[in-house]
């Protein structure tokens, strides 16, 4: 009767002792878990809807590249969501002034790949156009970006991809355009890409800047500025396209021709950027009532087919451009004085319609100069627009090379 009595016990106490294993265990996870999200808290989602891109005021205190505020979004339509996951984001910066300013941006991050070990790309965006509505981020996240294709095949290869919407994309927008600040922007997005939790990338990932029109304005600023404000990045190369370097320049070229809403865009950004520039003052009540529909409503779209044929004399008199104030911020924000301290895929197309060549090459001599290590390459016969995925393959092919610790080519001569 004993043994029995004692096996019935025995059947009895496994069950509960099993239970409260299980219920130890579960209670070590539990902690774990939010030991875990103590040590690596997520990102302020900030307000919902359009209020996200409000910077705080005061800004925080930081440095440039901190996290403001961070929020899932859509890698862009339903191909581009199946590649990576994404987050948009505010982050710190530094404007043309040299002062702290809060800028936006996405980064996407790929699925299944080691995360640790992804190599980023800082993306400079070609031209979106002054309104709110045509910030990148919003455009990637509602599937409607035009450089969507560039994104997916870095997301397909593995790279991270952080892209930057470039300061003044908010409510009430302050857009400033192909000033050098541009590089500060995507600097810092690289770096806010390594500093939010939620990607897994690692601070030590190898980098390159990609960037066509003003993405190729804003990727050869950001090299020029990477040694001294961001040295700890792991800078491998740069692909920059189409560049406007010279805005005089560009500005000429498109007086009286069909892309001309380029140019106001221009006016409109550096006087964003210096408000001392004070660009109301040349304006005639033409100037006047198109600028105040232009910044709440162009974007690419507008600025290709809206003002064509137009000239600042239509808007303005005297043209700012006559002005030494304007001129000398024009030739602040020239890049091709400083030097590119890692290799440089550099492409234009001579038959370019928005973008002069001629302006451009003469960087690239300004650059082969100074001893960057430049590959130069120029199509024939290739619209701007159209060089964007004409080049496609040979700039991936750089970016390769470059994550793969392949030595560059230069074919500068002299």
């Amino acid at each position: 009767m004993l043994p029995e009595l004692v096996s019935s016990r025995k059947r009895l106490i496994a069950p509960l002792l099993l239970a409260m294993a299980l219920l130890v265990t579960m209670g070590t996870v539990a902690v774990s878990a939010v030991n875990a999200r103590a040590a690596a808290p997520s990102a302020d989602p900030g307000p919902p809807g359009d209020d996200f891109y409000t910077p705080p005021s005061p800004l925080p205190a930081g440095k440039p590249g901190d996290v403001i505020r961070a929020r899932p979004a859509k890698a862009g339509p339903p191909t581009a969501r199946g590649l990576a996951d994404a987050w948009q984001v505010m982050y710190l910066s530094t404007n043309a002034l040299d002062k702290p300013v809060a800028v936006t941006g996405i980064i996407l991050v790929p699925k299944n790949v080691d995360r640790a070990k992804a190599p980023i790309v800082g993306f400079g965006p070609g031209t979106s156009g002054p309104a709110f509505r045509c910030a990148p981020s919003k455009f990637i996240d509602q599937g409607a970006f035009y450089e969507q294709s560039a994104l997916n095949e870095m997301l397909t290869k593995g790279y991270a991809v952080a892209v930057t919407d470039y300061e003044g994309y908010h409510k009430d927008p302050k857009t400033t355009y192909v000033v050098k600040s541009m590089g500060y922007n995507v600097i810092d997005s690289v770096r806010a890409a390594q500093r939010l939790t939620e990607t897994g990338l690692s601070k030590d990932a190898k980098v390159a800047f990609r960037g066509y029109s003003q993405g190729g304005a804003a990727t050869v600023w950001a090299g020029q500025q990477q040694p001294q404000y961001a040295p700890e990045l792991s800078l491998v190369g740069i692909a920059s396209g189409g560049v406007p370097s010279d805005l005089a320049a560009v500005g000429a070229a498109l007086e009286g021709e069909k892309p001309f809403g380029f140019l106001l865009f221009s006016l409109l950004g550096m006087d964003n950027a210096y408000p001392e520039l004070k660009l109301d003052s040349y304006l005639n009540d033409t100037g006047r009532t198109m600028f105040a529909d232009f910044k709440n409503n162009a974007c690419t779209l507008e600025l290709l087919l809206g003002y064509q044929g137009k000239t600042v004399a239509d808007y303005a008199s005297p043209s700012p451009y006559t002005n030494e104030a304007w001129l000398n911020r024009v030739a602040e924000n020239t890049p091709g004085s400083d030097p590119i301290k890692v290799p440089l895929f550099h492409y234009h197309s001579t038959s370019d319609e928005i973008v002069a060549f001629q302006q451009d090459k003469e960087l690239n001599d300004a650059y082969c100069k100074l001893g960057v290590q430049v590959t130069w390459k120029t199509w024939d016969k290739l619209s701007h627009i159209t060089m964007i995925n004409r080049a496609a393959p040979d700039v991936m092919a750089f970016l390769a090379d470059r994550f793969a610790g392949k030595p560059a080519t230069s074919n500068c001569s002299g």
